[in-house]
């Protein structure tokens, strides 16, 4: 019973997996998701899900067509209330690796390659060797009934008419172990995004969105990650995530003061040497004058794109910014692989920008 019941689950959960990537697009553009986050489980409403079934109804009932009246009667008359329940919203747990799982597949993403090593270790245990003293749990059989056999035979014991091998405690041997201290690898993801005037509460939301799939995608790969953040106008400044996403835009734009702390902030805490280094931007593309733009470019060039794994810059479409800074960035640094830029028209665009940003696999 138990291991059909392991059996349905298992069609269940494939059934779950295949909803979840038939309407990915979907889930992604909405940030409903966001809302039922836990800890490290999503809540996603899917449609009614039932495993196949037979169904039997009740006897002595008719079919279709059959029952009392006259052909040519209208059908209706006054109802009563129902008192049968109907087909509701199912809530599936998932979990968040599952969901980048999903993800990675949907996108077809690669599986990224750590760079860097921090120099802390972590332990890895292997067995590598054989012992003749060890727990019952680790005891090697085959190595045993060898052993048992050898003495057996030796001393003349060994029966091929009946062949049964009792193992002693001088037979027994054990699986052994050594402990690697390995370095493990640590990664930092900074987003930066412009909360000046230009950029609204939609713009910021389509930012929030995209920031969660690219953190869920991101953590599946590394054990131990830091997710910082840097909020501008003309000014910026490091910040904790609630500010990040509900600062109150106002003030003009100033994208070089973003760049210059994002500089400052992994000079000061992390070695490219020894983080992998994720760097993210959102912005109208509204920026204060063409010397600001050359400040940015100077920047991207000298420090940021040599530290880090890749940096991303994603233009989110405003009414009221003139888009002006991708083109720059698409003409001055068109070449560079490190740097991947995409522009986000709306919420249905999130699932393109994410592949775009995370494609190459870095």
């Amino acid at each position: 019973m138990v291991k059909r019941i392991e059996k349905d689950h298992a069609r269940f959960r494939k059934i779950v997996r295949g909803r979840i990537k038939k309407n990915l697009r979907k889930y992604i553009s909405s940030g409903e998701l966001i809302g039922r986050k836990g800890k490290k489980i999503i809540s996603i409403p899917l449609p009614q899900i039932d495993l196949p079934r037979f169904r039997y109804g009740q006897q002595q009932t008719g079919g279709v067509g059959q029952g009392e009246g006259n052909a040519g009667d209208p059908v209706g008359g006054e109802g009563q209330a129902g008192d049968q329940p109907g087909r509701h919203i199912l809530e599936v747990d998932v979990t968040i690796d599952e969901l980048a799982e999903i993800l990675g597949e949907e996108l077809e993403l690669p599986k990224i390659e750590p760079r860097g090593k921090k120099q802390i270790t972590t332990l890895k245990t292997e067995y590598t060797g054989i012992s003749r003293s060890g727990p019952e749990s680790l005891r090697h059989f085959k190595r045993t009934y060898k052993e048992a056999l050898k003495r057996q035979i030796c001393a003349g014991l060994y029966n091929p008419k009946c062949p049964i091998i009792v193992p002693i405690r001088e037979d027994k041997r054990y699986r052994s172990w050594k402990v690697d201290y390995l370095p493990e690898s640590h990664a930092v993801i900074i987003y930066m995004m412009d909360v000046s005037g230009s950029m609204g509460g939609e713009q910021k939301e389509i930012v929030r969105i995209e920031a969660f799939w690219i953190d869920a995608w991101l953590k599946h790969h590394y054990k131990d990650i830091e997710t910082r953040y840097i909020a501008h106008d003309a000014v910026a400044q490091a910040v904790d995530r609630e500010t990040f996403f509900h600062l109150r835009e106002g003030g003009g734009t100033k994208i070089s003061s973003a760049y210059s702390v994002c500089t400052e902030m992994i000079e000061r805490e992390y070695d490219p040497m020894e983080y992998n280094i994720y760097l993210f931007h959102f912005s109208d593309g509204d920026n204060w004058g063409g010397e600001d733009t050359k400040k940015c470019i100077g920047l991207l060039k000298d420090k940021l794109l040599p530290a880090s794994n890749i940096f991303c810059y994603g233009q989110v479409k405003s009414a009221y910014g003139s888009g002006q800074f991708i083109k720059d960035l698409r003409e001055e640094l068109g070449e560079d692989e490190q740097l991947v830029t995409s522009e986000i028209k709306d919420h249905d665009a999130i699932y393109d920008s994410i592949k775009d940003f995370l494609g190459k696999g870095r």
